[in-house]
């Protein structure tokens, strides 16, 4: 197995190589973002021990370049940070598993193996119905070829609707799924975020999208709605 180490720190980045090696891994290492993301695209990897705080390119924006690449080789991320917001978006941007410094080798290993299990995974297909396009890879959702800007919760829905599309789907399901909540204690939010959506997706395009079924619920297809 092939891995690659994109780590600034050396002692760290040694320590992690003799262990790795130990193991019977094959290792490269490289010291900043850019290096990083040129010996990948010139050599294939079965995994990458990628560091966040990078100079030159740091981990995040190297990621991002990497799924934007549709690159599908597991991405383990080693940072000093240790906020639930830098692990979850660490996780959006792309990345497989998370380990936070400072670490025991033996968990780096566990967690090396464990991905190693689960090998390349397939980068997701772009979602798509009419001329609205939702890139899982790069979070990117256009309408017309136009961009359009939504906020997380916005993104989460269309990206459910979008994997359910021409399926009625209840709002006690969108909010068990979307929000992982019982919709009895939602009162009419989502209500609300279908209307956010509508106006950024549907308001200025045809055809209509997203359409309101009486008393079942909402769902998203190309034919208009005959309710």
């Amino acid at each position: 197995m092939h891995i690659l180490v994109v780590e600034d720190e050396q002692k760290v980045a040694s320590f992690i190589k003799r262990g790795l090696e130990a193991a019977n891994y094959s290792v490269d290492v490289e010291y900043d973002g850019e290096a990083g993301l040129n010996r990948l695209l010139k050599h294939e990897y079965d995994l990458i021990i990628l560091d966040v705080m990078l100079p030159k390119l740091d981990g995040l924006s190297l990621m991002k370049e990497i799924r934007q690449r549709r690159v599908g080789v597991p991405i383990l991320l080693l940072t000093a940070r240790v906020t639930v917001a830098d692990r979850v978006m660490g996780l959006d941007l792309g990345a497989d598993d998370y380990l936070t410094k400072p670490f025991a080798f033996e968990e780096l290993l566990a967690r090396v193996r464990a991905l190693l299990r689960r090998g390349h995974v397939p980068m997701p297909a772009v979602l798509a119905v009419a001329d609205l396009r939702l890139d899982p890879a790069t979070r990117e959702v256009t309408r017309k070829n136009k961009r359009i800007d939504l906020t997380p919760k916005e993104y989460a829905l269309l990206e459910f609707l979008l994997r359910r599309r021409d399926q009625v789907l209840s709002r006690a399901v969108i909010a068990q799924h979307v929000w992982g909540v019982n919709y009895d204690t939602f009162t009419n939010v989502i209500d609300v975020y279908v209307n956010y959506l509508r106006k950024k997706i549907d308001e200025d395009f045809e055809p209509k999208l997203i359409h309101t079924v009486r008393g079942a619920g909402y769902v998203l297809k190309e034919e208009p709605s005959a309710s």
